[in-house]
């Protein structure tokens, strides 16, 4: 068994995208890309983007810091700290508000 604290890998990344020219931090804390179940921990400064991009399967975004919209092709919804959005089957994009540290939540689609 493994234990994550949400909290301490949320002011980690948070301090990471402080510091970093892209504005971003990120890391994969359970399952990767050869998994069904990917849960990785994203942080972003105030005013970065997760430029548009697919949904490789179901998926949700957890804030646990900070306030972030994610755009879809014909709505958006913001989320603050403790909202739970779903991503949309389709194209979409993520933006920082506010600094923000989010966990996506991936289960891909058997291909």
């Amino acid at each position: 068994m493994q234990k994550h604290s949400l909290d301490a890998l949320a002011r980690e990344h948070g301090e990471r995208a402080a510091s970093s020219g892209s504005g971003r931090s990120a890391a994969t804390i359970f399952g990767g890309h050869e998994r069904t179940l990917r849960q990785t921990i994203i942080a972003l400064r105030a005013g970065v983007e997760l430029s548009e991009h697919e949904n490789p399967g179901q998926a949700s975004v957890l804030v646990l810091r900070g306030r972030v919209e994610l755009f879809g092709s014909a709505a958006s919804w913001t989320g603050r700290q403790g909202d739970l959005l779903i991503v949309p089957q389709e194209r979409h994009r993520l933006v920082a508000h506010e600094d923000a540290v989010v966990l996506l939540t991936v289960a891909k689609l058997e291909q």
